[in-house]
């Protein structure tokens, strides 16, 4: 079995998810602070901020999103998002690439980059 790799909206989409959950649990911490309403207040409304950012996250990469195109994995038949000249299937996690010229190659994301570090 070979080296899974992840796609890259599936990533993003992880990393707000993961913002979501540390801003209710730093929210949750201002609990044991009830004594120090300031202590309380510092927590709370850093988990209000952990969570908006999640909320912008979420826009960003919906946005992102619609601006990719879809292509049908070779291997598992599904249609998955591309987002760059290189991805990974969402379903099967195949690597994917849209450049004939990378046909063959391994598989490597610093394809995307426009300046490409050897």
């Amino acid at each position: 079995m070979g080296i899974k790799y992840t796609n890259k909206i599936n990533k993003i989409r992880t990393f707000a998810l993961g913002l979501i959950f540390a801003g209710l649990f730093i929210s949750y911490l201002g609990v044991f602070f009830r004594e120090s309403p300031l202590v309380m207040s510092i927590f709370i409304l850093l988990g209000f901020v952990a969570i908006i950012a999640s909320t912008i996250v979420y826009f960003w990469i919906g946005m992102l999103s619609a601006k990719t195109f879809q292509v049908v994995c070779p291997t598992c038949g599904k249609p998955t998002k591309m987002l760059g000249r290189v991805d990974a299937c969402m379903h099967c996690k195949q690597p994917i690439t849209t450049d004939r010229s990378l046909d063959g190659k391994e598989f490597d994301e610093s394809y995307n980059r426009k300046v490409r570090k050897n």
